[in-house]
């Protein structure tokens, strides 16, 4: 499969500073980094650690290390480090990482008026996104950011899936697929959502 790779590019500082506004208006908490590196500190910062949390699985998270430094480091109590070697029944993997106390991810679009759009095969990081988690952190590259909700969608179909589809064939030989797709218009619970945008590109 072909990505459009359109939507590699970097959203400029003014549309950063558009969404950002919007998402707050929206009741999430909002951080704008510099860079990727920047960005992992702030997770860093606002990680607990004495609370469980698990990390969703996440380009953009393995490739700015953040997902290591939950998961390897030993100074959290991250679920995927406490549950060892995972059953292989998928609906017990899927339920490890449903209620932890922080849920760290991404997005695979984020519109300029403030809506957040995240796809997945089996929603596995859909249900402590959506409420199993009591606080919830995404970390978002510049190049998410879209004009609105139609142009998001079809950043998730034309972009998104096709390099994770490829990323699973590299790995298993499978494919992917979208199964499920969730739409985050506001969040109700003061300080439970926060979203940290980096102006570079990272994940897809």
């Amino acid at each position: 499969m072909h990505a459009d790779e359109s939507f590699s590019v970097a959203a400029s500082p003014q549309q950063l500073e558009r969404t950002a506004r919007a998402l707050l208006e929206a009741g999430f908490q909002v951080l704008i980094a510099d860079t990727v590196d920047e960005a992992r500190k702030l997770v860093a910062e606002l990680l607990p650690p004495d609370r469980t949390i698990f990390t969703a699985t996440s380009e953009t998270l393995r490739l700015s290390g953040i997902a290591a430094d939950i998961n390897d480091s030993g100074q959290y109590r991250s679920v995927r480090a406490e549950a060892g070697d995972a059953p292989r029944d998928v609906e017990a993997q899927i339920r490890l990482g449903a209620l932890p106390d922080v849920v760290v991810g991404s997005v695979h679009a984020v519109t300029e008026d403030g809506r957040l759009v995240i796809a997945s095969a089996s929603g596995s990081q859909l249900a402590p996104y959506v409420s199993g988690a009591r606080k919830a952190i995404w970390v978002v590259g510049a190049q998410k950011v879209v004009p609105d909700l139609e142009t998001a969608l079809r950043r998730v179909r034309t972009h998104s899936l096709p390099l994770e589809n490829n990323r699973q064939q590299e790995l298993r030989g499978l494919g992917s697929f979208i199964g499920k797709i969730l739409i985050i218009e506001r969040e109700g619970l003061p300080d439970r959502s926060t979203v940290i945008l980096t102006a570079e590109t990272i994940g897809f």
